[in-house]
């Protein structure tokens, strides 16, 4: 009888549960039981293990052979788990020694040949091993550099199973040709969900994805909108951009991601974690280092928003957006059950999705940007244009963004239509992305200043209670603010989110604390009515 166990990982969402695979090998008929709560993918494993056992040189041993997956209570699936079970057995039958992989870590799927193909999801694998006390694990070759970003932890990248046995029983390690020279690594495809990337409205860089993020001096006009947007920037606050048709509101919310700073450390792991379990991390990029900006189609389900899928969840539109910005285009055009389910993960910065399979915890704090005509056609608030909606139908139109959701968006901002003047350049271009992401990243330092000892890094995360106590507003500041108040226009989160934008204005002001113009700026900002107040901050005020 022999019996070797070693570890692998399952993954619950964007976690990872440390799974100890142990082998089992018995006199009798030779039979081979997989158990442990394992889904259908991870049953194939039995015949991907065989295969690749034998035409790696191995012999496969002709005994009853049980492996066992625990702890058995957690769900396990997809095809990670092959490299583990198949050293298991190997150890179990002595072809390598069992404590030499007692201790390790092993993630890879087989294929027959014997060659480890990559899987999805090898950061949040690897954490959870580090965070177990694993010093040592194995994945696929191509996934190395993905592993690699976990400090203390030593990490072995193999081309085939060849390789590791030899590497585990002090042999010379066997050359393995590598893929047909010229074509595209088919080993790849198993990083990669079918349809991901462009088709999903998700860009890691520039809003096709390639290249820079597109320049703001493009955008014709709309100081406004270009006031809300770099206070939506620095301060991480969520947008309204209301107008007519082809007056620039996704022009604008495109350029929204090129003007927030670079991720920390910290933060590039927690969304390289996410786009690695959804199978979006590009091939040879293992680090995100750049806000990623995912704009899904208004025809986009509440389980593709928020998670879902078969089994236990997978992320979701804002999940993928973590950290970045999630774009919702013709936002009333989406279903009010998906919308309304946004309201959870705007206020608490992560979403809780509860199946039957079990509740998974998804990261998802993101800047919401929602662009909207007035009405149907789009014309209603242009002179002369003959907008043919009814008043009714307008209000209805309108009510598709409930006021719960609208609650909870700081800055709204009606996107007027563009100027002759402003179109042909008379004006001159405005301020360019390098510019005012400068401008931003400055205001940004002074907040984190601020917050330097708590839990909060941007003044959107900054609950209304300490702004209100711990750090004042110059006095009478609040005048105006308290006035609405009064008169029914602010809610009390009305009021801590005027707070949250007046200490941003006074951030890109270089303010010590907001004045009475500052918190003016942010109460225009957050009605969308004006209030003779200047649309500029920064060095344009």
């Amino acid at each position: 009888m022999g019996f070797a166990r070693t570890c692998s990982v399952a993954l619950v969402g964007v976690e990872g549960v440390v799974v100890e695979v142990q082998a089992d090998l018995e006199p009798g008929v030779a039979a081979f039981t997989l158990v442990g709560l394992p889904d259908k993918s991870l049953v194939e494993s039995r015949d991907r293990v065989r295969a690749a056992v034998v035409n790696s040189g191995a012999e496969w041993p002709q005994k009853k052979l049980t492996v066992g997956l625990s702890p058995a209570s957690v769900p396990k699936g997809g095809s990670g788990f092959d490299l583990a079970v198949a050293c298991a057995v190997l150890a179990a039958d002595e072809r390598i020694d069992p404590r030499g992989i007692a201790d390790l870590v092993l993630v890879g799927e087989l294929g027959l040949d014997g060659r480890v193909r990559p899987v999805r999801g090898v950061l949040p694998a690897v954490l959870a091993a580090a965070e177990a006390g694993y010093r040592q694990v194995v994945v696929p070759e191509q996934t190395a550099g993905e592993a690699s970003l976990v400090p203390d932890v030593s990490v072995l990248g193999v081309r085939s199973l060849r390789q590791l046995i030899a590497v585990l029983n002090d042999e010379p390690v066997p050359e393995e040709e590598p893929y047909g020279e010229g074509r595209p690594d088919a080993m790849l495809a198993g990083l990669m969900v079918p349809g991901a990337g462009v088709g999903t409205g998700l860009a890691a860089s520039g809003a096709g994805g390639d290249g820079p993020w597109p320049e703001l001096a493009d955008v014709a006009g709309q100081q406004a909108a270009r006031t809300a947007l770099e206070v939506a920037a620095a301060g991480a606050h969520h947008l309204l951009l209301q107008g007519p048709p082809g007056a620039g509101k996704t022009m604008l919310a495109e350029r929204l991601p090129g003007l927030l700073p670079p991720l920390t450390r910290k933060e590039s792991l927690e969304v390289t974690g996410v786009h690695s379990v959804a199978g979006i991390l590009p091939p040879g990029e293992p680090l995100v280092r750049t806000p990623p900006y995912c704009a899904p189609h208004h025809s986009a389900t509440m389980q593709s928003l928020v998670g879902g899928g078969q089994g236990l969840p997978r992320p979701g539109a804002v999940s993928l957006a973590h950290r970045g910005v999630l774009f919702l285009d013709e936002a009333p055009e989406f279903s009010a059950k998906a919308l309304d389910a946004l309201r959870q993960p705007l206020e608490s910065g992560h979403v809780v999705v509860a199946r039957s399979a079990g509740v998974v915890r998804l990261p998802a704090r993101f800047l919401m940007v929602l662009a909207a005509n007035p009405c149907p056609c789009g014309r209603h608030t242009l002179h002369g244009a003959g907008c043919d909606c009814p008043p009714s139908v307008v209000r209805r139109y309108q009510a598709r963004l409930s006021g719960p959701l609208l609650d909870r968006v700081d800055l709204r901002v009606e996107v007027e239509p563009v100027s002759r003047s402003d179109l042909l350049g008379q004006g001159g271009r405005g301020e360019a992305t390098e510019t005012v992401a400068e401008r931003i990243l400055e205001a940004r330092a002074r907040a984190s200043a601020r917050l330097d000892g708590t839990r909060w890094s941007v003044n959107s995360e900054v609950p209304g209670h300490e702004l209100r106590t711990r750090w004042q507003v110059a006095p009478g500041a609040l005048a105006a603010a308290e006035r609405e108040m009064e008169r029914g226009l602010l809610t009390a989160r009305g009021m801590d989110r005027v707070l949250r934008v007046a200490w941003t204005v006074a951030d890109l002001a270089g303010h010590d604390r907001p004045a009475a113009q500052d918190v003016g700026l942010a109460l225009q900002l957050r009605t969308g009515i004006a209030r003779g107040v200047p649309a500029v901050v920064g060095a344009a005020q």
